[in-house]
C-alpha cells in the first residue's frame, strides 16, 4: 500500500509539475529560436553599438539575464543563452549583474562590425592624463547610464584638484544628462566648474520631435532624487531635466561651441568660439548628435535640409523625404505621415530594417499600408535640388518632388577633435580591439 501511494506522489508531481514545467520550457525556447531567425533574416544580430557577450563556457542557462533585459535582447536556446536581437541592445547593463556565474559583459561591436570609440579607462579617464569622457561619446547612449558616468567620472576627476585661481578646477564640455550628472557632483563637492554647450542643455533629447515617447531607465540626480519612470514625452523628460537645473543651480553657457582642448604642462586650454579658458580637469560629456553625418551630395547645403525634426506639425501638404534607417527616421517618417496633405518618401540604403525596435517597425508598415509613407529601399541620394530630389535605385534615377529633406544618418564621432586633444581612438570588434 505504501508502495501504492509513493507511486501516485511521484506521479502526480511528474504529471502537475514536472510535465508542465517542461511544456513551458520547450515554449520559452521555441519562441527564442523563433525571434532569433527572424532577427537573422533582417539583419538584427548585429549590433548597433553594444552588446552582451555571454562566455558559453560559464554559462548555466539560469534565464535570470533573459529576465533582467528590458529589450528582448537574450534567449535561451539548448540550455545556453543566446542573442536573440542584438540591433535591440541600447546598453542597459542589467544583465551583467543579474548572471549569478559572472558569464556576461558588455561589448562594442562584433567581429563583422568595428565601432569607434575614444580609449576610456575604468575610471572615464582618457590616455591624456585629466581629460575624462563620459556619456554616448564613449559609447553608451541610455540616458541613466550616461548620468551615473558623469557621476563617476566627475567623483574621479575631483581627485587631486588642487585652489588655482587663474584656472577653472574643472570645464564640462557639453550640457546633455551626462554633463548634468557630473555638474551635480561638481556642486556637491564645491568645486570652481564651468559647463559649455554648444546649443542648449539637454544634448540630443530637445531635437527629438514633438511628443516623443523616450522610454527611460530609472535616473538618480544626485542631490536631486530619483526619477522613476520608465517612459515620458520628450517635453515632459525636458521639463524634468530643467527642474534638476533649477533646484541644483546648475550654470550653463549655452550656445558656445568648444573647438580646441589643448593639453598643458599642467591643466588644459580650452579654446571656444567666445573665449579661451584654462582648466585643471576636462570632462568631456558629448554626444555625437552634435556632428550629424552628412550624405555628402550637391545641394545638401540648402535650408530646406535638416539632420532632426522637433515639429512635425509645422509641415503639411509638403513633399517630403527622410532618409536613414534606425529610429529617429522611422519616427521621423511616420509623425510627418501623419500630418494633412503631406507625401512623405523614406530611402534607405539597405533592402530591410534592422536597426529600429520591433515595434518601430511593425508601427512603419502600418503607415506603409495605409498610404501616410512611401518607402524607398535600396537607394541613395545622388542630388538635392531646389523642388526636388534624385535617388539612385539600382541602375535607375528616381527623381521625387520636395519641398524639404530630412537626413538621420547618425552622429560621426568628432575623430579630429579627439586627436588634436591627444586622445587615441580604438575600434572595438567585441573583445579584439585595435588602433585607429
Amino acid at each position: 500500500m505504501e508502495f501504492i501511494w509513493h507511486f501516485i506522489c511521484v506521479g502526480f508531481i511528474v504529471v502537475f509539475l514536472v510535465f508542465p514545467t517542461w511544456l513551458y520550457m520547450q515554449f520559452v525556447e521555441w519562441r527564442a529560436r523563433k525571434e532569433m531567425d527572424e532577427s537573422a533574416k533582417a539583419g538584427r544580430l548585429e549590433p548597433v553599438t553594444i552588446r552582451p557577450l555571454i562566455d558559453e563556457r560559464l554559462c548555466m542557462g539560469s534565464a535570470t539575464c533573459v529576465r533582467a533585459c528590458p529589450e528582448n535582447v537574450l534567449g535561451i536556446v539548448d540550455g545556453q543563452a543566446v542573442l536573440i536581437n542584438t540591433a535591440a541592445c541600447v546598453g542597459h547593463g542589467v544583465c551583467v549583474p543579474a548572471c549569478p556565474v559572472d558569464a556576461v559583459e558588455l561589448v562594442f561591436g562584433s567581429d563583422k562590425r568595428g565601432i569607434d570609440i575614444p580609449e576610456v579607462g575604468g575610471d572615464f579617464q582618457t590616455n591624456v592624463p585629466g581629460l575624462y569622457v563620459a556619456g554616448e561619446l564613449g559609447g553608451m547612449g541610455l540616458i541613466a547610464n550616461a548620468v551615473e558616468q558623469g557621476v563617476q567620472a566627475m567623483k574621479n576627476a575631483s581627485e587631486g584638484i588642487t585652489p588655482d585661481p587663474e584656472k577653472w578646477d574643472v570645464v564640462i564640455i557639453g550640457a546633455g544628462p551626462a554633463g548634468m550628472g557630473a555638474a551635480l557632483i561638481a556642486i556637491q563637492k564645491g568645486l570652481r566648474y564651468l559647463m559649455l554647450d554648444q546649443d542648449d542643455f539637454g544634448g540630443a533629447i530637445r531635437k527629438y520631435p514633438r511628443k516623443k515617447l523616450v522610454f527611460i531607465r530609472p535616473i538618480d540626480f544626485p542631490g536631486y532624487g530619483k526619477v522613476k519612470f520608465t517612459s515620458l514625452q520628450k517635453e515632459d523628460l525636458v521639463a524634468i531635466l530643467e527642474d534638476v537645473i533649477n533646484k541644483a543651480g546648475i550654470e550653463i553657457s549655452t550656445e558656445e561651441r568648444v573647438e580646441e582642448v589643448i593639453p598643458l604642462e599642467k591643466g588644459f586650454q580650452i579654446n571656444t568660439i567666445k573665449q579661451t579658458v584654462y582648466a585643471q580637469k576636462v570632462i568631456l560629456a558629448i554626444g555625437r548628435a552634435g556632428t550629424p553625418r552628412t550624405l555628402g551630395v550637391p545641394g545638401e547645403d540648402q535650408d530646406k535640409v535638416a539632420y532632426w525634426l522637433k515639429d512635425p506639425e509645422q509641415f503639411e501638404y509638403e513633399h517630403l523625404l527622410v532618409v536613414g534607417g534606425g529610429d529617429s527616421a522611422v519616427e521621423a517618417a511616420m509623425a510627418l505621415g501623419e500630418q494633412p496633405g503631406n507625401k512623405v518618401f523614406l530611402s534607405y540604403r539597405a533592402a530591410n530594417f534592422t536597426r529600429p525596435k520591433k515595434k518601430n517597425v511593425e508601427k512603419l508598415r502600418k503607415a506603409v499600408k495605409a498610404g501616410q509613407i512611401q518607402l524607398v529601399l535600396e537607394s541613395e541620394v545622388k542630388e538635392i535640388g531646389v523642388d526636388r530630389v534624385v535617388l539612385q535605385q539600382y541602375d535607375d534615377e528616381i527623381v521625387l518632388p520636395n519641398d524639404y529633406c530630412f537626413v538621420f544618418a547618425g552622429g560621426i564621432l568628432p575623430t579630429d577633435f579627439l586627436r588634436s586633444a591627444g586622445i587615441a581612438i580604438k575600434r572595438h570588434h567585441g573583445k579584439k580591439i585595435i588602433d585607429v
